[in-house]
């Protein structure tokens, strides 16, 4: 297996960041895109900007490299777009003469197994090469690999809005908005009609400062917000308690929105039911409460880890979080209301499955409290000990900012609350 590659799943911040550590210690390595160019699924959300400056975003591997070419790094403490971190850091990144034949894009893996093993066989089993099905233009190919980094992210596995964590309609996935939609471009969609963002991480804390915008020259438009927390003040984090201070200022915007009334808020509201007529959606909840007549919604309820194609590999993960067993207990956010992650890299994130490792936002499973450059120092680890190097991935260090979510802020007298609402724990910012 000394000659086969590592391969990497996403070409996305994380999983370049893999193939930069790889190529900085002199191994091999293929990575494997489904998109059409480094950052694709960032590009969804092009348009919303980072809660962290340009600093904590870039990996100190690829920024290595990228200063031997006549790259211009991007101001450190600038709040980048997701679009910004692509066309200023990805692109130029994936189109250096290292990466040539190297990504694979229009590529999806669609089953990963061991060579002539199935999960069964433990027989020379951490000897035997990854065999690595995928389909690219139509056609399933075989790739072999001596480890696997799995950095493909949640993008496309949304959560549902259901309160029993089911998509019951599959075609209401469809119907409905997953993701963080770009409302200023489309603002005939949304102006002087009725707009239901469930949720309330800061995806849907983003939408709902967009839609705010909306209704300051639409006043005719309705935003309802449905959330299933009892106090939707536990919504809006640390605020100025917040060491990231563009993530504390977008609890602080909406927190004002609410007060305004701009926004009209149903908390403790567990979703049941959706159903579309004539006069458009009806969304109910377990306990009889229902808003109508919505015209659009936008489920921003965050995402979970895609494990389908990882069923003839043996993995280890908890059964809340969907982390590894070893990081659960880290990231739990029924354990933790505030504060940091303790440092963690290649030891945490180890499976029963010799040299086949999750990265990234899909590596904290269901949690929603990922940052970028705890990805970074993930595969940093990774890499070292893939490498051979143990000590260099012992060594995590890693220090993330407060979020000051565990300030829960009183109630102004002025806010009313006018259901009983929340579906959606958390999502990306």
């Amino acid at each position: 297996m000394k000659n086969l590659p590592t391969l990497v799943i996403g070409a996305g911040p994380i999983g370049l960041a893999a193939a930069a550590h790889l190529y900085e210690r002199n191994e091999d390595f293929l990575v494997v895109e489904k998109g059409e160019r480094a950052g694709s699924n960032l590009l969804e959300w092009g348009h919303v900007q980072l809660f962290s400056p340009w600093q904590f975003n870039m990996n100190s591997a690829a920024k290595k490299i990228l200063h031997n070419t006549d790259w211009i790094e991007p101001e450190a403490d600038k709040l980048p777009t997701g679009k910004e971190i692509v066309e200023e850091y990805l692109e130029p990144l994936s189109k250096l003469p290292l990466f040539n034949g190297k990504i694979l894009y229009h590529t999806e893996v669609t089953a990963i197994t061991r060579k002539n093993k199935d999960k069964m066989k433990s027989t020379d089993r951490d000897e035997s090469p990854f065999v690595i099905y995928v389909k690219s233009k139509g056609q399933t190919k075989k790739l072999e690999a001596k480890a696997v980094i799995d950095a493909s992210g949640t993008w496309n596995n949304p959560n549902p809005p259901f309160a029993d964590g089911v998509w019951q309609d599959e075609d209401l996935k469809h119907r409905n908005i997953t993701t963080i939609p770009n409302i200023q471009a489309e603002i005939e969609k949304y102006k002087n009609k009725h707009i239901a963002v469930i949720g309330s991480g800061h995806s849907a804390l983003n939408t709902l400062n967009d839609l705010a915008q909306v209704k300051e020259l639409y006043p005719e438009t309705t935003i309802s917000w449905i959330v299933r927390k009892q106090q939707v003040q536990e919504a809006f984090g640390g605020e100025e308690s917040d060491a990231l201070e563009a993530r504390g200022a977008l609890g602080t915007k909406t927190h004002k929105i609410v007060d305004n009334g701009v926004v009209n808020v149903f908390t403790g509201f567990h979703v049941e039911e959706i159903e579309q007529g004539v006069k458009g959606f009806t969304v109910s909840s377990t306990n009889g409460a229902v808003v109508h007549e919505v015209d659009e919604i936008i489920v921003n309820t965050g995402a979970r880890p895609d494990f389908s194609f990882l069923s003839e590999l043996r993995l280890k993960v908890d059964p809340a979080v969907e982390s590894t067993p070893q990081l659960a207990p880290l990231i739990d956010p029924n354990l933790h209301s505030c504060g940091t992650v303790r440092p963690h890299g290649e030891e945490e994130l180890r499976h029963p499955e010799h040299n086949f490792y999750i990265a990234g936002v899909k590596s904290y499973g269901r949690a929603p409290t990922f940052l970028m450059t705890t990805g970074y120092e993930q595969v940093r680890s990774i890499v070292a000990y893939i490498s051979g190097d143990v000590e260099a991935a012992k060594k995590v260090e890693l220090k993330l900012t407060e979020t000051g979510v565990c300030k829960v802020n009183p109630a102004p007298k002025q806010l009313q609350i006018i259901g009983v609402s929340d579906c959606g724990d958390g999502s990306s910012g």
